[in-house]
Order: C-alpha cells, then structure tokens, then sequence
C-alpha cells in the first residue's frame, strides 16, 4: 500500500497576509495551500515570496501538510517563486493552469536543480478545458518519478470560466463528467485528488451537500476557502467511527486461520472477498494516520 496522507481539508491561504498565516498553525486542517499566485497582487508578490519562503523553512505549521502555489513558470514570477520556495523544503510545490504534463516535467527538473528535498511533491492544478482534454496524460507523468506528481486539484472557478459553463446549475451536473474523468485519471495513475472550493462559504448545508457529492464521487478532500469550513470536510472525508470498526471485523476475518486460502467469506450477511480487506486496510490505516496528525 501506498503512504497514506489525510489530506481530507486543504486549506488556502493568501501568501500576503500573514495574521492569516500565523492563524493557520493553530487549525486542525489536514493541509494549508499558501497561494503565491491568484491570491496575490503583483505589486505584493516579492515580499509575499520571501515571507513565505521564510514560514516554510522555519516549519511553521506542524504537522499540516504545507503545499505553496506558485506562478506559472511563463509568468514574470514563477522562476523566482520556484527558486525561493523550493529550497525551504515544502510537502509538495502546486503547479498552477497544467493543461500537460510538459509543465510538470519542467517543474521537476527544476526542483531537483534547485536542490529541493525528495519530500517535496508537485500537485497539479486542474483548470482548463485544455487539462481535461489532457488529464490521462497529465496524470500518467506521475510514473515518472522526477516529476514528483502526488494529486490533482480542481479549480473549478477557472474550469467554469473557460468553458461557460453555469457553477450554480444544481449539483454540478455540467461538471460531473469533467469531475469523473479526472478522479478516473488520478486513481488509474495512483495518486489523490482534491475537490474545488465551495465559493459561498456561508452557506454550511450547501457545503456539507457538496463535500457529500464529492466524497460519493471519490475526492480524496476538498480544497477550503474558509477556516468554518474545516471540521465539516474533516468529517466527511474522514472514515467514521463505525467505517474503522467494520474494517478492522474485516481484516480480523480474513485473518482467521480457517479462512486463510479463502477468497471470500460470509460476513454479516453478505459475502466479501480479499479485495474488501484490502479496502479495509485503507480505512484503518487512513483513521491511523488522521490520529497522529491530529492526536
């Protein structure tokens, strides 16, 4: 199995406040995404590079996985951004407007000219009709190791933009297809994807209806907004109390020594085989994790 990084709660932070930075080490998100990019006006980038840079080697936030948006390489800022932050040492560089996988490819060699530490990923930003046309591929560059790639973020804003299509239609239904296939193309290729953000953060059933959505369709968490917004996408993306004891009945049960070369087995009234202890095994291990993150 795979390392397992709850990754439940993204939380993005402007990269030019920095009471909203200090606030961040305090919340019981799984991640913080530093935004180097939208976030920022030109006029603020440099010092916001520096600031951030300086966060991220000092290992400001715990725990939390921190992962930095930079500027598009083409940009006058995605070179700088890119040589003051990877050396600090982020979880994971992401990679803005990816419609291919030569910009990931481009990031990686980069990262390792830089001298950034093998911990550091790159996640890619899904955003345009031009990467979903291409999110096979763009996903695919994950088994080349040197372009890092460990997740795909929605950017459903920029993806409804480009492509006219109305955000308020009920329950995403223009999206979905775009949604399916991107999740499709991260777990054929092995890698987390995460869900877009919510823009109407005041609205918390509206929220919670759309982590469902996204948690049913198989987002791995969803990129937040607002720090209100955590404890529900913890709580939904995260496996439930009865979800871990289930799975851990199942592993026990294949463990069984009168099971031990059988593919399937009766339990609790339904049958399941091998390949639902290896799901468990997901389940306990990702409740594993969760704790000692978040302990």
């Amino acid at each position: 199995m795979t390392e397992i990084r709850p990754r439940r709660s993204l939380l993005s932070l402007p990269g030019s406040h920095a009471r909203a930075l200090e606030k961040a080490q305090g919340l019981p998100a799984d991640a913080v995404m530093i935004d180097l990019e939208d976030a920022v006006a030109p006029e603020a980038k440099a010092a916001a590079r520096a600031s951030v840079a300086e966060a991220v080697a000092a290992r400001r936030f715990g725990r939390r996985e921190v992962v930095v948006r930079i500027n598009p390489l083409e940009t006058p800022w995605g070179e700088a951004d890119l040589a003051a932050i990877a050396p600090a040492g982020p979880d994971a560089i992401l990679v803005p407007k990816v419609s291919g996988p030569d910009a990931l490819v481009a990031v990686g060699s980069r990262l390792r000219r830089l001298g950034a530490p093998d911990r550091t990923h790159v996640w890619a930003m899904i955003e345009s009709p031009m990467a979903i046309l291409h999110i096979a591929e763009i996903a695919s560059s994950a088994r080349d190791v040197d372009t890092r790639l460990a997740c795909l973020v929605l950017g459903p804003n920029d993806l409804a933009k480009a492509s006219r299509v109305r955000l308020a239609a009920p329950g995403r239904a223009p999206l979905m297809p775009w949604l399916m296939g991107t999740i499709a193309a991260a777990r054929a290729y092995e890698i987390d994807v995460i869900d877009g953000i919510y823009n109407a953060f005041r609205d918390a059933e509206g929220f919670r209806a759309e982590c469902e959505q996204g948690r049913d369709c198989g987002f791995d968490g969803k990129m937040l907004v607002h720090p209100d917004q955590i404890a529900t996408a913890n709580a939904t993306f995260g496996p439930t109390a009865e979800a871990v004891a289930e799975a851990r009945a199942i592993i026990a049960v294949f463990q069984a020594p009168e099971n031990a070369h059988r593919g399937a087995v009766a339990f609790e009234g339904r049958m399941i085989e091998r390949l639902h202890a290896v799901d468990a095994a997901r389940v306990v291990a990702m409740a594993e994790a969760i704790a000692a993150r978040h302990p």
